[in-house]
């Protein structure tokens, strides 16, 4: 299925694509045993530009739509997940708040170095205890002259380990709930901050996802990014955009197990034949392909709308991540069934995706917060 892209977004497309079946394939399932992160493959395609997509080329970027990124996340997330995870973290959550809520010195001094690859961003929201109830966060953050110091715990940082700035989420006026959570770009060279422990996860292991201990975390108040008590509305509307992201690596994973599946159905014999003759295969490949161009079409709209009326696409991004992170979880179902007991093997790529999809419908809001978000929109509720 082919939309309508235009040159540009074709020629990304398929940049991205070669690009990732020449430096990227070659070396995916080596550094998923040994959770190594990719830290030299990122390097190359930031010099294509795909570090700072969605930034203006005043600050650095490459100053490109949202279907241009989501096009680059589709390609990335075809042959290794996890990567695209990094990539979107550093683009989605963290430039883009950055250019929409910061000061232009805060802009001046971080967008150009995270929009190159110099350095990655990451996003430190969920604690121990608050992951979807995000106004739950107990991190705490007291002014002292002209620094805050920042005290708590932030859990599953992707990039946590390798960020050069975090954008942390801290309470500067607990009694007042989510109206008194503040926004911060902290770097990991501050007085009292320091990488906990790494979590060892099922899948996406090139992608780390650590603990960030802040222990008095001295930041200095020009790092307050927007004002005091806008941290929620900050925090809120980076998920947004983030889950566009998260929709387009679902496509993108489901269409990498589709491909193997395809390929391993021509070559596979049994009973005489290869398994791609045999009805019940081919009606699994028919519903999965049915299925990913069904999320493509969706997570396409959302990313118009990201551009064209980014104020209505709350609800359009919920369902692009809803359904594409669900469906790519039957999909790669789908693919290891395919592949039969090989498929169980480590020696596949199916065996990968089948871990790597597991978390899809998790993190940027859980399926369930995605049904609300939609829900709420149907019923003319407003808000979250």
């Amino acid at each position: 299925m082919d939309f309508s892209f235009n040159d540009q977004q074709k020629l990304i497309r398929d940049t991205v694509r070669q690009f990732v079946e020449s430096e990227v394939r070659p070396t995916v399932k080596e550094r998923d045993r040994a959770e190594r992160f990719p830290a030299e493959e990122i390097r190359k395609i930031a010099e294509l530009g795909c570090c700072g997509m969605l930034v203006p080329e005043e600050w650095g970027g490459a100053g490109l739509d949202h279907t241009s990124y989501v096009l680059m996340l589709e390609e990335v997330a075809r042959v290794d997940t996890a990567m695209s995870t990094s990539l979107g973290v550093t683009n989605s959550a963290v430039q883009v708040p950055l250019l929409k809520f910061g000061s232009e010195a805060q802009k001046k001094k971080y967008l150009p170095r995270l929009a190159s690859g110099e350095i990655l961003g990451a996003f430190c929201l969920t604690e121990p205890q608050a992951g979807s109830d995000a106004a739950g966060i107990q991190a705490r953050a007291t002014r002292h002259g002209d620094v805050y110091k920042l005290q708590g715990t932030k859990t599953w940082v992707t990039n946590g380990s390798v960020a050069g700035i975090f954008i942390v989420f801290a309470k500067t006026d607990p009694a007042a709930g989510g109206k008194g959570i503040s926004a911060f770009l902290v770097e990991p060279g501050f007085d009292g901050f320091r990488v906990g422990r790494h979590e060892e996860k099922m899948g996406q292991r090139c992608s780390p996802s650590v603990e960030i201990v802040l222990d008095g975390c001295e930041v200095p108040a020009e790092n307050r990014l927007g004002e005091e008590g806008h941290g929620l509305k900050i925090a809120l509307s980076a998920l947004d955009g983030g889950r566009i992201g998260i929709a387009a690596q679902g496509v993108g994973l489901a269409q990498g197990a589709l491909d193997e599946s395809v390929k391993y159905a021509k070559q596979r014999r049994a009973f005489g034949k290869n398994i791609a003759e045999f009805q019940a295969i081919q009606w699994m490949l028919a519903d999965m392909q049915t299925e990913i161009e069904a999320a493509r079409g969706l997570l396409h709209y959302a990313a118009w709308l990201a551009d064209a009326h980014p104020g209505k696409m709350g609800a359009a991004a919920s369902k692009a991540k809803l359904y594409a992170s669900e469906m790519v979880n039957r999909v790669v179902a789908k693919a290891v069934q395919i592949h039969g007991s090989v498929g169980y093997s480590r020696e596949t790529d199916v065996e990968r995706m089948y871990r790597d999809a597991r978390v899809i419908t998790i993190y940027e809001g859980t399926s369930e917060i995605q049904r609300t978000i939609i829900a709420r929109e149907l019923l003319g509720a407003g808000g979250r």
